[in-house]
């Protein structure tokens, strides 16, 4: 503690001291399955989650112990989605938050160059840092709003975790994909009773295959649940902006609100997950 100032009878006023940040839970074994010899890369990875991505409020301060199991691991085993190939694949992650699952992926496959969509400046400040900090050279960062890029920015693959139901989701992402493209929604145990729920809508956007998978079975305790819709052709973008969608960033804004008046669970920090 320091003293900063005196109060009105001359006695120095000992300010209060930071908090101290929580110390980063232990590494799992599963770590090293998942990101093999960039393993220490996410460890580094999860301990500016415990301390800045707490103190920025985008992970919630309940969520320390889980870092790993409920977020980083949840987030990273989806690369198994992506098939490899010979050249570098492009990805974009709507809604990147805190990183996830644009970082966690970043760190398992050097050979994806991650673009992370983020609306609101504070979070892509935190992402830009913390980018610089990992060193990680696979990665852009944006700060727009998802359809504010549908002219700029295309790619095979487009992620999002804890946006919105797949179908608002879907009106924002799909004209984000190249030809034959896929949306990869991280999604929980109503992923398949959404999609049944939802394959008229999705039809009528341009997806022509859409389907529940889930990754990480064999190394997390729960897996994780991906809802994913493939386009044939490029969708009509004239189309979808006649829709007029409401914007990502409007849920990402509702998130925002103070945590009193935010629902605690599974996502990332006090968010709602898997919902509008």
């Amino acid at each position: 503690m320091t003293h900063d100032a005196l109060d009105p009878a001359g006695t120095p006023v000992v300010a209060p001291s930071a908090p101290t940040p929580a110390a980063p839970p232990p590494t799992p074994t599963a770590a090293a399955a998942v990101f093999g010899d960039h393993v220490e890369l996410a460890e580094h990875f999860v301990a500016i989650l415990s301390d800045t991505g707490i103190s920025h409020g985008l992970i919630g301060p309940r969520e320390t112990p889980r870092l790993w199991d409920r977020h980083v691991l949840n987030c990273a085993v989806v690369q198994e989605a992506i098939p490899r190939t010979e050249r570098t694949q492009q990805v974009i992650d709507v809604g990147s938050g805190a990183g996830l699952p644009g970082l966690a992926l970043a760190i398992a496959r050097p050979d994806l160059h991650l673009h992370l969509v983020e609306p609101l400046a504070r979070r892509t400040g935190w992402l830009t840092g913390t980018v610089a900090q990992l060193g990680l050279t696979n990665v852009t960062v944006h700060t727009a709003r998802a359809e504010t890029m549908w002219d700029q920015l295309h790619a095979p693959w487009v992620t999002a975790r804890a946006v919105s139901r797949i179908v608002q989701l879907a009106e924002w992402t799909l004209p984000l994909l190249e030809a034959g493209g896929s949306l990869l929604a991280l999604k929980g145990s109503r992923a398949a009773t959404e999609l049944d729920e939802s394959r008229t809508a999705l039809t009528r956007l341009g997806v022509v295959d859409a389907g529940v998978d889930a990754y990480g079975a064999d190394l997390l305790d729960e897996p994780t649940i991906v809802l994913r819709c493939t386009i044939g052709d490029v969708v009509d973008r004239r189309r979808f902006r006649a829709r007029q969608p409401t914007s990502a960033g409007s849920a990402r804004r509702r998130a925002d609100r103070p945590r009193a008046s935010r629902r605690s669970g599974p996502g990332v920090g006090d968010r709602p997950r898997h919902q509008p």
